[in-house]
């Protein structure tokens, strides 16, 4: 238990500083997880019916959302814990956290509307 301070407001939830960490780390991971990394995963989206979401993150416009149920429907249990591992994070709070970043780590990936590769 710490002392609470005048600085306290800049204090964000675990789950925004976990969300900026796997932002930033998340086209590495899953370059090292998936074979074709963040390209295969946004394949794996469009096949299973969120061809939508994923234009939208890759394009200049809103990013339409996906929820963490529909990321459980299209990646493997493998690959779940593989990443929640390497993220440092429990199986559980994967897909909320994806479900949050997975959008706008595209769209900071994607400035041409193509994906970038990630710098490793």
């Amino acid at each position: 238990m710490g002392p609470s301070g005048p600085g306290g407001g800049r204090h964000m939830s675990i789950f925004g500083s976990l969300g900026d960490m796997a932002m930033k780390a998340l086209p590495g991971i899953l370059q090292q997880v998936l074979p074709g990394g963040l390209n295969a995963l946004l394949d794996q989206l469009r096949k299973s019916g969120y061809e939508s979401q994923v234009n939208s993150w890759l394009g200049r416009g809103p990013n339409e959302p996906i929820t963490a149920d529909d990321l459980q429907k299209v990646m493997g249990n493998a690959q779940v814990r593989e990443i929640a591992a390497k993220l440092g994070i429990p199986v559980e709070q994967l897909f909320p956290t994806l479900a949050k970043t997975l959008p706008e780590a595209v769209d900071q990936h994607s400035p041409n509307g193509h994906l970038q590769p990630p710098q490793v």
